[in-house]
């Protein structure tokens, strides 16, 4: 079964009830009922090809709307000024709550709003082609019907009328009243003629009178929604759950219906018309307005409109089937709904500043004795460093690279150091050679053969040639009686010499 099906099928059972509470005794009202009803389901079925007909050729708007005048209309509004003054409770009730006469005017009440609806849209197309020839550009200015409608009653033939207009500065916003007078001074639309004139007159007081005859049955069932939904108005009150009843055409189709079409009952339509749409809330209905989300902050209403959204649905539910009546699940769900809305606005929890642990590596052992006071006297700052380290007072320092500027050697290679002693070289920190390096540089010193005064460093002006008063020129070496010495110092005393094994010789007596 398609959705339009079910809907024609619930339709039925409300035109059934409503037909058996208003009229029991079977009087001429059921005849015109089933026309209405028959015509209520037929606007349904046509709605596409109402879309198509061009109401501009129709004579007078009574020839299309026929509501109004229809005698289901006028006792339903009879049988609710009988009854709005009256005050209703649950316990008044005896049997099911379905043969209850007022219940049944409730559910065609809400039903009637459905086709004030439709009736409205019939009359706001009429009146659009009708007027498109005076201002074909109003439609697109003011989509909204009912506004389009009071604009037109406003302005009729005379455009000039945009400007300083308390009446219009009720209707629509001064921005949109900005961009009609623009739009209406340089529009091609012709004059209407008095007849024009006197059917859209004619169908702007239809159009009023029927939206006040709807706001007049909210109220009705806005006062008998305790007895009606009683869960549904305990939530989001009253007056909004009649307005979003009377939109989804009474509680039976509420309740059928998800929590995300629920949500966006009542959205309207909104034109920028060039200007900023910051302003706008898309996507929001009577659920979003209701007292209940708009006592949160504007960041949380969305989401709240969400929750009570889904609450609402359940609500519905609950009432459709006429369970609950004394509110109980409707109370349990504004708990659920103010305790979610509490812990969305909770603080968030103080963050503790914890000390740092304590670290668990243990103690570091302390290094001492002969070798760690080594390793720091090797590791210290030698001679070198120090008097590079020191500067003279009042002097200028020469760089001593070009490309590293303020490196100076301090007082190193400097004469004049003002001390009176020279400095006393630590041996600790004095700058080692190696024993491999040692023994290379011995046996480069060493001479084989002869021995040159470069590489020996000697005076120039010594000779191999000796006077002798015995022998006259004798050819000696000067540096025999040294290198002798050498020699000596080389086997016993040199860094390269090893241990030598002494064999005793035995005395022989």
């Amino acid at each position: 079964m398609s959705l339009a099906d079910e809907l024609l099928a619930d339709l039925e059972e409300a035109g059934d009830e409503g037909e058996d509470g208003l009229y029991p005794e079977g009087e001429e009202g059921d005849s015109d009922g089933e026309a209405t009803q028959g015509r209520a389901e037929g606007g349904l079925e046509d709605i596409p090809e109402e879309m198509e007909v061009d109401y501009s050729k129709a004579e007078c708007v009574t020839s299309i709307a026929k509501l109004r005048n229809s005698k289901q209309f006028s006792e339903i509004m009879d049988k609710i000024s009988g009854y709005i003054g009256k005050q209703r409770k649950n316990s008044e009730v005896s049997g099911p709550v379905e043969a209850d006469p007022e219940y049944r005017l409730i559910v065609a009440a809400n039903n009637l709003t459905v086709e004030i609806d439709n009736e409205l849209n019939i009359i706001h197309k009429f009146t659009r082609d009708k007027y498109s020839k005076r201002f074909p550009e109003l439609e697109s200015l003011v989509p909204d019907s009912l506004d389009y409608i009071r604009t037109v009653k406003e302005l009729g033939n005379n455009l000039e009328k945009c400007k300083n207009n308390e009446t219009l500065q009720q209707i629509l916003t001064n921005a949109t009243i900005m961009v009609v007078s623009v739009t209406a001074s340089t529009t091609q639309g012709s004059l209407l003629s008095e007849d024009e004139l006197k059917q859209l007159e004619e169908a702007c007081d239809m159009a009023l009178e029927l939206n006040q005859s709807k706001h007049r049955i909210y109220e009705y069932v806005e006062s008998r929604m305790s007895f009606i939904a009683p869960n549904l108005s305990i939530i989001v009150g009253a007056s909004t759950a009649a307005k979003i009843m009377g939109i989804a055409g009474g509680l039976t189709n509420l309740s059928k219906m998800p929590a995300c079409n629920l949500m966006l009952l009542g959205a309207q339509r909104r034109t920028l018309s060039g200007f900023s749409s910051t302003s706008l809330l898309p996507h929001t209905g009577f659920i979003y307005h209701c007292d209940v989300v708009q006592s949160l902050p504007p960041d949380l209403r969305r989401k709240a409109a969400r929750l009570v959204a889904a609450k609402c649905t359940l609500a519905a539910r609950v009432d459709s089937f006429h369970e609950s009546s004394d509110g109980k699940v409707g109370y349990d769900l504004k708990e659920e709904i103010e305790r979610k809305f509490d812990k969305w606005q909770e603080p968030p929890p103080v963050k503790q500043v914890k000390p740092l642990p304590a670290p668990l590596d243990g103690q570091r052992k302390k290094r001492g004795g002969r070798r760690y006071r080594k390793m720091k006297e090797r590791l210290g700052l030698t001679e070198i460093r120090k008097h590079a380290n020191r500067m003279t007072f009042a002097e200028i320092e020469d760089d001593a690279y070009q490309e590293d500027l303020g490196f100076s050697l301090g007082q190193l290679g400097k004469s004049g150091s003002g001390r009176v002693r020279q400095a006393q070289v630590n041996e600790a920190t004095k700058a080692r050679i190696s024993k491999s390096l040692q023994r290379t540089l011995q046996k480069q010193s060493m001479t084989y053969g002869g021995k040159s005064t470069v590489r020996d460093r000697s005076s120039g002006t010594s000779s191999s040639v000796a006077f002798t008063p015995l022998q006259g020129l004798e050819i000696v070496n000067p540096q025999a009686a040294e290198k002798k010495v050498a020699e000596a110092n080389q086997k016993y005393f040199s860094n390269m010499a090893e241990f030598l094994k002494v064999k005793k010789e035995s005395k022989i007596v």
